[in-house]
């Protein structure tokens, strides 16, 4: 098997590969050909920690994966990071073990590949102005993935962070895009055709009394957990939602539970899954003035997605550890 650190991760990843192996997993799924069971969590005992393990498995890849998310926030304080994550990827025919990979490399790669995937298939095709409510290494590489599917020409940024807000200009402005920096969430939804959230927030920082006729919105930095979300109930209520997995959703996105627990929505608000759009089982969107809205929590099916692009690029080149724990 071959165990690939995250700097190796990096070299082997390629985005525009990324977002069609995600899509086409997606749409596996939405066929039958992909098993993709709902994530389990188990809770520290003591501390506010919570760990995921997120599997799949898929017959065109020939691979099932298992993904162990740490969801660790006292890390913050020990100048760590809160999520931590590593893959295993095995034979489906046999049980071979096939790699172990680093996870935060591959799931930023392919959450922003599926942000681009859905982003194509809902956006309105004109879409052009792309907003970023925060401006981490997840905002880089969403403007990365959603400029090689949408036709995106001004970009607008805010963060907490002055300092990121202005550092993902200057890098945004190097690759050619005209770019404003804000001052406000609500700056930048008002002012967007294309909205992605990018934050670790537990409290909305994006309303839906903002939200604008024919609007996209990608609500995607909160993590799985009940209580988190970035879009307030109206900007729930208000849009036309989809999911990247409806037992994960109803399992671990506060954006979603939150509006369902205040009576606002009912369960059919959230029954269209984004492989079911790519498939032709759903529209989409049906017309140009409908918002709709992209609830992404990340699967163990995309993870195994980027995972079979990396053991065969790894193959190929020749990076990575080759160790076998049969003998």
């Amino acid at each position: 098997m071959i165990v690939l650190a995250d700097s190796e991760v990096l070299q082997l990843l390629d985005m525009p590969a990324v977002i069609d192996a995600v899509r086409q997993a997606q749409i596996d799924h939405a066929m039958g050909t992909a098993a993709l069971p709902a994530p389990l969590a188990a809770a520290h005992p003591t501390e506010d920690s919570m760990f995921l393990s997120m599997m799949a498995a898929s017959n065109r890849d020939n691979l099932a994966v298992v993904k162990l998310l740490a969801d660790i926030p006292s890390n913050s304080k020990r100048g760590l990071p809160t999520q931590r994550s590593t893959v295993l990827a095995v034979s489906a025919s046999d049980g071979k073990p096939e790699a172990v990979l680093s996870g935060p490399s591959l799931t930023r790669f392919r959450t922003a590949a599926a942000t681009a995937v859905a982003t194509r298939a809902l956006a309105r095709k004109n879409s052009s102005v792309a907003g970023f409510v925060g401006a981490g290494a997840l905002a880089h590489a969403h403007l990365n993935a959603l400029s090689t599917e949408m036709p995106i020409q001004k970009v607008l940024v805010w963060s907490r962070s002055t300092e990121r807000r202005h550092e993902f200009a200057r890098i945004a402005r190097e690759r050619g895009f005209e770019v404003d920096v804000k001052e406000s969430p609500e700056e930048i939804v008002r002012e967007s055709d294309i909205v992605c959230t990018l934050t670790p927030s537990k409290a909305p920082v994006v309303r839906g009394e903002w939200f604008g006729a024919g609007q996209h919105v990608n609500a995607v930095g909160a993590p799985p957990r009940a209580d988190h979300r970035e879009i307030d109930t109206a900007g729930i209520s208000r849009s036309s939602v989809f999911v990247d997995s409806l037992p994960g959703a109803l399992a671990e996105s506060g954006d979603v539970l939150i509006p369902l627990q205040e009576g606002a929505i009912s369960h059919a608000h959230f029954r269209r899954e984004i492989g079911q759009v790519l498939a032709g089982h759903h529209p989409g969107r049906v017309s140009d003035k409908e918002i709709t809205l992209y609830n992404s929590l990340g699967t163990g099916l995309q993870d195994l997605a980027a995972a079979r692009l990396l053991i065969d690029a790894a193959k190929k080149s020749g990076l990575g550890t080759e160790i076998d724990l049969l003998k």
